[in-house]
């Protein structure tokens, strides 16, 4: 065996065996922490249709969340039947918050802080009630205004994102 090894290593570039030695470690590596990539989330039963309602309807989050829910084999009803479960997007807010100043006053740095809440309500059952922050630090710059403002709506966008995917975990967890 060892033979035969060492005749293809002969073979082959000292770079190619480099290549396959790093690639086989970094295999290695990624399955002994245990990464997987995510698939679809697993929901319980009287979640795989779904009435979603917000205070905001034509909103970013409730867009997306419709949009995560769809690709995860959900049924998304557009209006309220009483044989359905629903969820209800109660709020979702930015706020910020001071980290930092420049010598001369302004601010330098702030923790942007996104908080949503909504509710989930089965069928024949009281609702519950979730809410959750996510945080981001955004350094500020006045020099640079107008880019400072598109970033920070990219920002937003992928706070919003991630708030659906949380919400999607969330409810993966939830068993009746």
């Amino acid at each position: 065996m060892t033979i035969y090894l060492t005749k293809i290593f002969k073979k082959m570039s000292l770079t190619n065996v480099k290549s396959i030695i790093s690639i086989s470690l970094m295999v290695l590596m990624l399955t002994a922490c245990g990464f997987k990539l995510r698939g679809d989330y697993l929901l319980a039963p009287e979640l795989q249709t779904l009435y979603v309602s917000s205070i905001d309807k034509h909103g970013e989050l409730t867009r997306i969340i419709k949009q995560h829910l769809s690709l995860n084999q959900v049924s998304v009803l557009n209006k309220f039947a009483k044989n359905t479960s629903q969820m209800h997007i109660l709020k979702d807010s930015l706020d910020r918050r001071t980290l930092s100043v420049f010598p001369n006053g302004q601010v330098a740095e702030y923790e942007l802080i996104y908080t949503v809440r909504y509710q989930l309500t089965f069928i024949d059952q009281t609702a519950e009630n979730f809410r959750f922050e996510l945080t981001r630090d955004y350094l500020d710059d006045p020099d640079i205004a107008l880019a400072k403002s598109r970033e920070l709506s990219l920002m937003l966008r992928e706070m919003r994102v991630e708030a659906a995917d949380k919400i999607l975990r969330d409810m993966a967890t939830i068993q009746r």
